[in-house]
């Protein structure tokens, strides 16, 4: 069991377990922020997301003023969804995170890897074990070149991360894709996870969309757009404006829409604005 405040740097710990040989969190290596915010959206990649070993979360009630501690079931964590992202109105949340212990596994094998792109990378099968340290190496190569690793002189790491989250979708709406596009399991019988990137892209929003003329749909005077390496980053280019982001977004949420009937939703929390 490991205990975490609230304010720790969440890559810092991940390094921490790797290098201790506690493993189920190498996976999510790279990622921003604080560990007290990982619980609120169930932060995850590649095939992996705090919800699998979180035990407890302890936080301050702020509508009763008091100390209170849930557990992994108490919080119905979904796919980047938690009662904690749902008692939050506008940004302001009923609890505040204080600290979250961790259930880790002993030992330097990682987890099952779950995603075949990082299988690949490690040379393994889907479902086989690696090096917990090879997969967070192989992680953070994975997200920078993606743009998922914060680099200050790039532009492309200027960004929230996935501004988009999978949508998940009854089977029904997914068959009637082309057979190329990902599908994966969601978890929810009857239902299938697809890839905002894959149709974002085949909605015809290439990697960069925003920066040059792009035939007049071009937003935000290039200020803001899509990342030149990852079609699921929306990006700040310099000086742009929540209303420069929003105005790519709607293009490109709009054109999936057109494209394949199916309304990508934000990841990231909106707060004072809308798309």
């Amino acid at each position: 069991m490991v205990r975490v405040q609230a304010g720790q740097d969440w890559d810092e710990l991940v390094r921490y377990t790797v290098m201790h040989a506690f493993s189920g969190l190498e996976a999510l290596s790279g990622i921003p922020g604080s560990t007290g915010a990982t619980p609120v959206q169930n932060v995850g990649a590649y095939g992996s997301d705090v919800s699998q070993t979180i035990a407890t979360v302890r936080t301050y009630d702020r509508g009763t003023d008091s100390i209170k501690s849930f557990t992994n079931f108490e919080l119905t964590f979904g796919y980047r969804d938690s009662l904690l992202k749902r008692s939050t109105v506008n940004g302001s949340p009923r609890y505040v995170v204080l600290a979250v212990e961790f259930q880790l596994g002993l030992g330097r094998m990682s987890k099952p890897v779950r995603y075949a792109e990082l299988a690949r990378a490690l040379g393994v099968e889907v479902g086989a074990r690696a090096y917990a340290n090879d997969v967070r190496r192989e992680v953070l190569r994975l997200r920078a070149g993606k743009g998922m690793v914060l680099d200050a002189p790039d532009p492309d790491t200027w960004s929230t991360g996935s501004f988009f989250t999978n949508p998940i979708v009854p089977s029904a709406v997914a068959d009637r894709l082309p057979q190329d596009a990902p599908r994966y399991p969601s978890g929810e019988e009857g239902r299938v996870k697809l890839s905002a990137a894959w149709l974002i892209e085949h909605a015809g929003f290439a990697k960069g969309f925003g920066l040059a003329d792009d035939d007049g749909r071009a937003a935000a005077g290039g200020r803001a757009s899509l990342s030149t390496k990852h079609t699921l980053a929306l990006t700040n280019r310099g000086g742009a404006a929540a209303s420069d982001l929003l105005a790519v977004a709607r293009l490109v949420r709009d054109g999936v829409e057109r494209t394949f009937g199916i309304r990508l939703e934000p990841e990231p929390l909106l707060i004072n604005c809308s798309l």
